[in-house]
């Protein structure tokens, strides 16, 4: 049996399959041979699990997506699964970064004024920021803050690991301590059964009222009711969604034509950095599958990301 075979299901890309080549491994139809699997469907993981099943020599894959909650049926089984983690952060941080600025200088009123209005603005420089989550996107966005002066707390699940350009690192049992402090909380973190609902009325009720929250991870970590509801109460300045629960919401939701909400429809990734920093990513895992290096992006079944 070759040992150096990789597939890439269900649909090819001329960069990934030169990422596979520059990896070392050999491209190859999918077969009882192959043993490592790119996969890039974005919208059929039980397809992917069917592939598995019938394909119980695969030892490794590599999935499309950052977050894996997606696929969290398959990863109790006995391959090991990579994540593209590392391969939005750019794009996504970004996105965050402007749902940030375009809410603090009240461009959703702006955009559709049609008089003078009155003078409204908030300066993101030397503002407290808390990001919920530890992962690329995080570590993006502290770069991209770094010429605001912003202090920066981040909330992960082990509070012991340190993170670059933090002031503070905090688990999150400390997170309703943390959110009354914060003029801006972005939301990066994977979605598992314990950030499912996180940022819920209770929590929403903890910021200051002249504070934003921006969402760019998974929709359902914030309870949608709840922030229509704690925005018509006037318990926080504003909110940027990039990801919403469900997904896509029904024409005539409430999110629509507020002038404290950006919505966005899942496009803070762009096609054309996602491709590139993904095709890197399969060369980096690819060697590693081969002994060359090591795993990137390693999910861990336990903690679903």
């Amino acid at each position: 049996m070759a040992n150096n075979l990789v597939a890439i299901e269900p649909k090819s890309f001329p960069e990934y399959e030169k990422a596979v080549e520059l990896g070392g491994a050999k491209l190859s139809p999918m077969g009882p041979d192959v043993r490592g699997l790119i996969w890039t469907d974005y919208s059929s993981p039980a397809a992917l699990g069917e592939l598995i099943e019938r394909n119980p020599q695969l030892e490794w894959v590599q999935l499309p997506f950052a977050g894996v909650d997606a696929f969290s049926k398959q990863l109790d089984k006995k391959v090991l699964f990579t994540s593209a983690k590392g391969a939005y952060r750019e794009p996504v941080a970004e996105h965050a970064l402007m749902l940030a600025l375009a809410l603090g200088r009240k461009l959703p009123v702006r955009i559709k004024a049609s008089s003078w209005g009155k003078r409204e603005a908030f300066s993101f420089y030397d503002s407290k920021v808390l990001l919920i989550g530890a992962g690329g996107i995080s570590e993006e966005l502290t770069k991209l803050l770094a010429p605001f002066r912003a202090e920066i707390t981040v909330v992960r699940n082990n509070a012991d690991l340190p993170f670059a350009a933090a002031k503070k690192v905090a688990g999150l049992e400390e997170l309703d301590s943390l959110i009354p402090e914060a003029d801006l909380v972005i939301v990066t973190c994977a979605l598992t059964e314990q950030t499912r609902g996180l940022i819920n009325y209770k929590r929403l009720s903890l910021f200051k009222p002249t504070a934003y929250l921006v969402n760019v991870a998974r929709g359902p970590i914030v309870v949608s009711d709840d922030l229509i509801r704690a925005l018509d109460d006037g318990l926080l300045a504003g909110a940027g969604l990039d990801v919403t629960d469900p997904e896509p919401i029904p024409n005539g939701h409430a999110f629509f034509g507020r002038e404290d909400l950006i919505l966005t429809p899942h496009t803070a990734d762009t096609k054309e950095i996602v491709t590139r920093l993904f095709a890197t990513r399969i060369e980096q895992n690819v060697k590693a599958f081969l002994g060359n290096g090591a795993w990137v992006g390693e999910v861990s079944p336990s903690l679903g990301y």
